[in-house]
């Protein structure tokens, strides 16, 4: 039997997302992404078509690296992920929807205090019965450091990626440590709302923060949401090893996932000792449907004509960090310019309907591919042509799914939702339906993603597993505050060892 797919939809708090100036279709409502509606409309679609997910992206700050510096001009002009809502507002109301959609949030390890976050995350896992994941991210923006980090400059990916850490341990410490299992008892009759023998200070010193805790909100239903993360840099995919239960990837090839996945199981099984499948991995995708491949085509070269290309250019600079503007219009950009930009270019492999792969590729030519996708690749045909590529990628990479994003929206989902999915559901690699639980209780984002009966964690599988790094710092019932603190001083002198 083949393994059932996860299947995500990708979206973002902006117009367009990873379609610069698509927002000018005639059918799409990206720009109405400042309404309730929006929201409420894409949930309800999402768990019609028995989405796992809906990942939500994030950025904060403008991509202002293109004809800059601190040039927002183009971007603002085109819509280009500018401007921007902050995303956790969004997932309350969603979750009063729907019941079984999951939602991951990207929040950035520069963007609050852990302690504030801690509450911000685990206010998210109440209001949505455990259907919620931090995807993280260290951000990648001058523009976004320049306005949360006192006015200086983003440190480099080394020094981000050790805040990262030491901002994780700070949330996983309040979430985990600082209140045990059942403190919370609302007993009436004694009149006692939380045990305070339960609840302890955590006490962190570290390089970066000192907090000395305890956590202001209470146990959630995950204890700790799902752990998600996009970096595939080499500190990245360290990160992503040790501590992320689904890792986004995009790649442009089969062949090119598959080495980013064995990469990341490598680091993850030897390294850190989990299990081989500890980790899922999904693929970032767009998809155009037509009756015929004619048609396909055809649509695909339609949304083309709506894209901005000095908004695609602005966002190509920005994830590059390279001007591309200081290039000529005619330069080839596999002999110009950067290792960044040369490397980005020589493995892009997105190809618009009838073009040839030796085409030369300017900026017009990159900025014109990434109008349709963004920084993904299209696939384009017939439910089951797209179907059969989907298959493809799947056999060659061992990818566990796709994080669907739109041309145009809702019509992308819409075709995802009423002609794919059908397809993908015939071919045994998508669920039927969401799994029921015995007790009926709401089924939480970990265990949509690893099963309700997950053998590596057969006693909570709403709780991360026995091999994941966070798993001992849980305070269980009938552990006494002494007893924890030994237990932790213990368990702190191994790691040394």
């Amino acid at each position: 039997m083949p393994k059932k797919l996860i299947i995500n939809a990708f979206d973002m708090g902006c117009s367009g997302l990873q379609a610069p100036g698509l927002w000018k279709h005639p059918d799409d409502k990206s720009a109405d992404f400042d309404t309730l509606e929006y929201w409420i409309n894409l949930a309800k679609l999402l768990e019609r078509g028995k989405f796992n997910a809906l990942f939500l992206a994030d950025v904060l700050g403008g991509y202002d690296v293109y004809n800059g510096p601190s040039n927002i001009a183009p971007a603002a002009r085109a819509g280009s992920q500018w401007p921007v809502l902050e995303p956790s507002a969004v997932v309350p109301l969603m979750a009063s929807v729907t019941k079984n959609l999951s939602f991951g949030v990207t929040f950035s390890t520069i963007s609050e205090a852990p302690y504030h976050f801690a509450r911000r995350l685990a206010t998210l896992d109440h209001l949505t019965q455990g259907r919620v994941g931090w995807n993280i991210v260290t951000s990648y923006l001058d523009s976004a450091a320049r306005n949360l980090l006192q006015g200086e400059v983003l440190p480099p990916r080394e020094k981000r990626y050790e805040r990262a850490e030491e901002y994780l341990q700070v949330v996983e410490e309040l979430l985990l440590s600082s209140w045990r299992d059942g403190t919370v008892l609302k007993d009436l009759g004694k009149g006692v709302f939380s045990d305070p023998d339960g609840i302890r200070e955590i006490n962190f010193h570290g390089e970066y923060f000192s907090v000395p805790g305890p956590s202001i909100t209470h146990p959630s239903p995950q204890r700790l949401p799902v752990l998600l993360q996009a970096g595939t840099s080499s500190q990245g995919k360290d990160f992503a090893a040790k501590h992320a239960e689904l890792v986004f990837i995009t790649n442009f090839t089969p062949e090119s996932l598959a080495e980013n996945i064995k990469d990341i199981k490598n680091l993850s099984t030897n390294v850190y000792h989990r299990e081989p499948d500890a980790i899922k991995f999904l693929q970032l995708i767009t998809t155009v449907i037509g009756e015929t491949h004619e048609e396909a085509e055809s649509k695909f070269l339609e949304f083309q004509k709506f894209g901005d290309l000095e908004g695609a250019q602005a966002l190509f600079s920005g994830w590059t960090g390279i001007d591309i503007g200081q290039f000529a219009p005619d330069d080839e950009l596999r002999d110009v310019g950067s290792n960044a930009v040369k490397g980005f270019v020589s493995n892009w492999t997105k190809l618009s309907p009838g073009e040839d792969e030796n085409l030369k590729k300017t900026r017009e030519y990159v900025a014109k591919q990434i109008t349709v996708g963004g920084l993904g690749p299209v696939f384009y045909g017939t439910a089951d042509e797209v179907a059969d590529t989907i298959e493809k990628w799947v056999e060659v990479s061992g990818v566990d799914g796709f994080n669907f994003t739109y041309a145009i929206t809702p019509g992308t989902f819409e075709e995802v939702v009423d002609e794919l999915i059908p397809v993908l559901r015939k071919r045994g690699l998508v669920w039927d339906d969401y799994p029921e639980k015995e007790n009926g209780e709401v089924l939480t984002f970990r265990e949509n993603v690893f099963g309700v009966d997950d053998v590596h964690n057969p006693h909570d599988p709403k709780f991360v597993r026995p091999s994941h790094p966070a798993f001992e710092k849980r305070w269980r019932s009938g552990i006494s505050k002494e007893e924890f603190e030994l237990q932790k001083n213990t368990s702190a002198k191994k790691r040394k060892l």
